[in-house]
């Protein structure tokens, strides 16, 4: 008896230095990379607010929302474009950039990622996706953004100035937030802070047999989750209404006071109208679900992923429901499906009418955002399209079309000069600007670049 118990009080304690064990050599892993990575003169400073105008001036501007102007200025003060075309008088003790040859594009904008949620996917302790638990509508993507970031500066060296950052996990996972890839806190990153509420939703559709991705359920056992999980949704709605009528209640005479709740307290902005309702969907019966759920509701929604959303689209267009598609680039989701049904269904979308935009989805390659787009357009999408679909229509579906995702007078002045088309994989972003600020374009992709093209230069022998 007391050997048994003498067991059962080591099992605690070996489970306790088993965890920080773990979470040691988690540490001294990440430590290790960071220190090793870089070159020791490497350095990445936040870059303060513009203080005086800028001009850049006799290059190809790219309005996105207009024409495209040759030997064109842009001129911007206080984080905001002044004056944009061919006849800008530039005053002087305005810093002239000669912008000859380039071409000036806004910002482009990546719709759906996890950037400043998540460093390494190998290391816990960098993973601040999801909260425990099913039902989070009260989670804040900005409040757990990490301003340090290392995908954040090789995100925007090619362009990518913007990002829609999501939580994960559960059925309602939160609410995201617009950030600025470039800050000194999480406050200097938002934007816009709630974008919107994002559900993941219960899978429509009952997969039979055994699969790698998937620990095998019985039919009985699949229903009953998707059952329980469609329900979960509709009583969170059902909550969130009842205690906005509570809420309301409490500015009557003889009304008791309703105790706060944050959960439902985020919510009320999507009853309201306020921000709409991001739902992740991909398959056929999961957006037809989600599209007659947002009605009954009478929610604003917005459709994310959106593999079969070609395949509804007149359901979409008829709705105005818009549809924030990525990434392009993956494989079909069924045997039957043609190899390049992912790549044309932008394409589709547009000949529909559907309004869209197109996202890499994947935070540790955003920087490929515009690549995506560049298959799109291989694949039918007309080539400026392509370009607005990450530039103006992220801004319009997202509700940050009057501050950014094209070039005008009035707007934020976050855009960037490129050698060429940013749709081609050649093209290298020379400059970049959020709201006025000049940024620093070196990130550790350069600096490992730089650090290893050193190590094999080949060695010249001393001449005699």
């Amino acid at each position: 008896m007391s050997h048994n118990l003498s067991l059962q009080n080591q099992i605690p304690r070996w489970r306790t230095v088993q965890f920080f064990t773990s979470l040691f050599i988690s540490a001294m892993i990440l430590l290790l990379a960071v220190s090793t990575a870089y070159p020791q003169n490497y350095t990445q400073v936040p870059a303060p607010p513009q203080d005086h105008a800028i001009a850049l001036v006799n290059g190809t501007v790219h309005t996105v929302s207009g024409a495209v102007m040759e030997n064109a200025t842009v001129l911007f003060e206080n984080g905001k474009i002044t004056a944009i075309g061919k006849d800008v008088r530039v005053a002087p003790g305005v810093e002239r950039i000669d912008v000859s040859g380039k071409h000036v594009y806004p910002s482009l904008i990546d719709a759906n990622t996890t950037l400043g949620l998540i460093e390494i996917g190998a290391v816990r302790a960098t993973n601040d996706l999801a909260e425990t638990g099913s039902i989070n509508p009260n989670v804040r993507a900005e409040a757990a953004l990490n301003p340090d970031s290392e995908l954040l500066p090789v995100t925007r060296a090619n362009g990518v100035a913007l990002a829609l950052s999501v939580p994960q996990g559960g059925v309602i996972s939160g609410t995201s937030a617009l950030i600025m890839l470039d800050g000194w806190t999480s406050e200097q990153l938002t934007l816009k802070a709630p974008v919107g509420l994002h559900i993941n939703w219960p899978a429509m559709t009952i997969r039979r047999g055994r699969s790698f991705f998937f620990a095998p359920q019985s039919e009985e056992e699949q229903r009953k989750q998707m059952t329980e999980n469609l329900q979960r949704i509709r009583d969170t709605f059902a909550g969130a209404r009842a205690y906005k009528k509570a809420k309301e209640a409490e500015q009557q005479k003889g009304v008791p006071y309703h105790a706060t709740d944050s959960r439902w307290e985020a919510m009320i902005p999507v009853l309201e109208k306020k921000i709409p309702v991001f739902v992740n969907a991909n398959e056929i019966k999961q957006i037809q679900a989600a599209v007659q759920w947002a009605a009954d509701e009478d929610i604003k929604l917005v459709i994310t992923g959106g593999y079969d959303a070609w395949r509804v689209a007149d359901l979409l267009k008829a709705k105005d429901i818009p549809v924030i598609y990525g990434p392009v680039h993956r494989l079909p989701s069924r045997r039957w499906d043609d190899y390049d049904t992912p790549f044309a269904t932008p394409m589709k979308l547009h000949q529909a009418g559907v309004r869209f935009c197109i996202t890499d989805f994947e935070s540790e390659n955003a920087r490929n955002l515009p690549y995506q787009a560049a298959t799109a357009a291989a694949y039918g999408l007309p080539k400026d399209e392509a370009l607005k679909a990450i530039t103006l229509y992220p801004a319009q579906i997202l509700g940050v079309a009057d501050r950014v995702g094209s070039l005008e007078a009035g707007k934020d002045a976050t855009l960037f000069v490129a050698d060429g088309d940013p749709l081609e994989i050649k093209t290298q972003v020379s400059q970049l600007f959020i709201q006025g600020r000049k940024i620093d374009l070196g990130n550790k992709h350069r600096a490992l670049y730089e650090k290893y093209s050193k190590k094999y230069q080949p060695v010249v022998a001393p001449s005699n």
